[in-house]
């Protein structure tokens, strides 16, 4: 209500103004500019802004150019209501008089990420605490694309290495401090459907456990990414254990056209949206086609359908999107550090195909101003055909499953100083055909093993988050995972089974805000307990008949300190992770459960990230260890020492823009007394925009130094009289491509 009256009484006194004015311009328009910037500084591109008078009517509406500017040119005097809008972020108001012959200053600054996009535990409360301080956001116009015009992840995350550990079209793996992720096992990896966590690791996968292929999302429909500790989040389960990734996705894009390429590869990218900027919702296509850079070509084709759809009214916000993806490609796989082989291949006969579909629903049903409801659903196939050779010959690994499953979630916000949130996750994966094959002698595969895999899980939740005083904040949840498996063995009836497992996971966080002692820092304890489902097909040394453990418990601790220091967000997080028993890592020769024992991971982390008005900066230093807490060993492929640094230019001579990042992975621990080679890399992203911004032209480059995929197998190369024990990996190779879009209505 005071809010309300402050605002009347500033309208009048405008108002009274303009009126005052008015007689001395009579016949001269006005205008209004300005710059749209994030919560940091740094320029908003593309930005939704609105012009309108209090009556509701002459309203008019622009997009912010890429360096976050606006103007609304020939206006009648008189009070305004200007409105920006953005991906990502809480929709801004305010009101301005508008004077005749007169240009108008308005420099508008977001203040906060939109609530539903931000995984928090009371996701409808834009003052609630995250559940894990040691969360990161990384907007998408802040970030490089990870491969432009090719396989992979579709966004580099500062700090958290991907690396495609094979050629083609395979699924990249993610790689934290002191983690091997073995392509999910221990890290979880989710879109942002709405409010809605979309789970996308596949358990029990044919090639590896917790498999997760963010290759699917086409980059420029991505708005953010955020990472977090993965253990603390009670919205987060199965693989949430070092890790959390989300990806969320943009509301509205501008329609374009885009075209990529370098003598190697060609990628086409087209995105449409529609006309009304109150239509949220988009459609892209993408093909890729390429050879690589090794000198066995990939043959590559690759083809994905993304569609996002959102209607929002008074009481409801409902999300649709969907997701078709086909790939192929020969793959030119693992082969000697140490010395080269013909063809950069040991097999010319690896090769990938994947098809992936989904489609995920979300709807927010705002009951009361306290009282949400999320209901959600989704639906999932999956099919691989991926045929490798690790040094034993070749091998085919295949599957197809559907997946299944929804959420429901119920929020209660009773106050700033409480809040309540319940839900249920529901899901069933179900991997038939779950085969591993062997090539003989004339190339023709003989099965080893053939499975058929039911995995249900029903997992109730709940968390109360609020604040005990002025500066202590506390999250505490408990997660209840019941999980159900159910293997048939084609090829061994007698390793057939059917087991129930149960799990309760308490969750906690305290936060310490000195707000009024600004000079201390935010200290903030965490405590959680996560787990992954291990494989559940037998391994060859079980033995027959004998059940596996098919769920692995871990416990997490974190600490995260933060100070905000001349404008520049610094933060320590120290974290100890312990790990059960482990089967989930697949041998590569055998495709079956590989123990690699209870682990215990510690780390330390520093970060600082600031934003200027032309540009932002920000870096990350990380080192840990990880060993077996039986032996002392260290865990093979773990990375010890991460750092990164990441830096944006949105004001550079001639118009250009500028996106860059340097990456390094220390040496790896690969077991049996080998080590690794550092793994170093720089991304360097140009653009030049012509004709107002319609037309932008970029140069894309990478600079690599090193081996994606380094691990230690037994194989027989070029020149060797026997197999033997050794290093090997995919050579990391240096390139530049140019890429030119053509953005559609930029004046709408």
């Amino acid at each position: 209500m005071k809010n309300s009256f402050l605002s009347a009484v500033v309208s009048v006194a405008l108002l009274l103004l303009v009126l005052c004015a008015a007689p001395l311009y009579a016949q001269q328009a006005g205008s209004v500019a300005g710059n749209v910037t994030d919560p940091d500084g740094a320029a908003i591109a593309h930005a939704l802004v609105t012009l309108q008078k209090p009556s509701g009517t002459s309203a008019q509406q622009i997009a912010t150019d890429a360096q976050g500017h606006f103007e609304f040119r020939s206006l009648d005097a008189g009070v305004y209501r200007i409105t920006i809008e953005a991906p990502s972020f809480q929709t801004l108001s305010r009101e301005t008089a508008v004077f005749s012959a007169h240009a108008t200053k308005e420099d508008l600054q977001f203040q906060s990420i939109s609530s539903t996009q931000q995984i928090t535990v009371v996701a409808s409360s834009p003052d609630a605490i995250s559940p894990d301080p040691s969360q990161r956001t990384f907007v998408h116009d802040q970030l490089l694309e990870a491969n432009p015009g090719r396989p992979g992840a579709p966004i580099s995350i500062p700090g958290l290495p991907i690396e495609t550990a094979s050629g083609g079209i395979k699924a990249p793996q993610y790689f934290a401090p002191g983690v091997a992720g073995d392509h999910g096992e221990p890290i979880a990896q989710y879109f942002q459907i709405g409010d809605f966590l979309f789970p996308n690791n596949l358990p029990a996968n044919a090639h590896g456990n917790g498999y997760a292929d963010p290759n699917v999302l086409i980059s420029n429909g991505v708005a953010f990414v955020e990472a977090d500790g993965g253990a603390f989040n009670v919205r987060e389960g199965n693989h949430a254990v070092n890790l959390g990734v989300t990806y969320g996705l943009r509301d509205q894009v501008l329609p374009f056209t885009q075209f990529s390429g370098d003598k190697h590869d060609a990628d086409l990218v087209t995105g449409w949206s529609p006309a009304d900027p109150a239509t949220l919702g988009w459609v892209m296509l993408q093909a890729s086609f390429g050879n690589g850079f090794l000198e066995r070509p990939e043959h590559r084709q690759q083809y994905k359908l993304n569609a996002y759809r959102a209607f929002k009214t008074e009481a409801h916000d409902i999300t649709l999107f969907g997701v078709g993806y086909y790939g192929t490609s020969f793959i030119p796989g693992l082969i000697p550090t140490a010395s080269g082989v013909s063809g950069d291949t040991i097999d010319s006969r690896q090769h990938d195909t994947t098809h992936n579909s989904f489609m995920a629903a979300s709807d927010t049903w705002r009951i009361t101003h306290t009282q949400d409801l999320d209901l959600s659903g989704f639906f999932r196939t999956y099919s691989l055909d991926l045929r490798s050779n690790f040094g034993d010959g070749l091998i085919r690994q295949s599957e197809f499953r559907t997946v299944g499953g929804g959420n429901a979630t119920y929020v209660l916000n009773l106050r700033q100083e409480f809040s309540i949130l319940a839900g249920l996750d529901l899901r069933r994966d179900a991997p038939r055909k779950l085969d591993l094959d062997r090539a003989n002698s004339a190339g023709v595969f003989q099965p080893v093993t053939s499975n058929d895999l039911t995995l249900g899980f029903v997992t109730p939740f709940v968390s109360v988050d609020g604040a005990l005083t002025h500066f202590l904040h506390y999250d505490v949840g408990l997660r209840r995972e019941e999980v159900f498996f159910d293997n048939a063995d084609k090829m061994v009836p007698a390793n057939s089974f059917t087991q129930l497992a149960g799990l309760t996971l308490p969750k906690g966080t305290l936060t310490l805000m000195p707000t009024r002692q600004k000079c201390l820092p935010k200290v903030a304890f965490s405590f959680g307990e996560a787990f992954h489902t291990n494989d559940p097909r037998i391994g060859s040394s079980e033995g027959v008949g004998v059940r596996p453990t098919v769920v692995a418990r871990s416990r997490s601790m974190q600490l995260v300190i933060s100070k905000e220091i001349a404008r520049t967000d610094f933060s320590v997080t120290l974290a100890r992770v312990s790990n059960s028993q482990e089967l989930a890592n697949i041998d590569p020769d055998t495709g079956l459960q590989k123990d690699v024992g209870p682990s215990l991971t510690r780390s330390v982390t520093f970060t600082a990230r600031r934003y200027f008005s032309f540009g932002s900066l920000q870096a990350s230093w990380a080192r840990a260890t990880a060993v077996d807490r039986i032996t002392g060993e260290d865990i093979p492929e773990a990375p010890r020492l991460i750092w990164d640094v990441a830096g944006t230019l949105n004001r550079l001579p001639f118009g250009m823009r500028a996106r860059s990042e340097f990456e390094e992975v220390g040496r790896k621990p690969l077991g049996d007394g080998f080590t690794g080679v550092p793994v170093r890399e720089f991304r360097l992203s140009l653009v030049r925009s012509f004709r107002d911004g319609q037309i932008d032209l970029a140069m894309n480059s990478l600079i690599a130094r090193g081996y994606a995929g380094q691990t230690v197998e037994t194989l027989q190369a070029g020149g060797e009289l026997a197999p033997v024990e050794q290093v090997v990996g995919v050579p990391l190779k240096s390139y530049v491509s140019l890429s030119w879009t053509y953005n559609f209505h930029r004046g709408r």
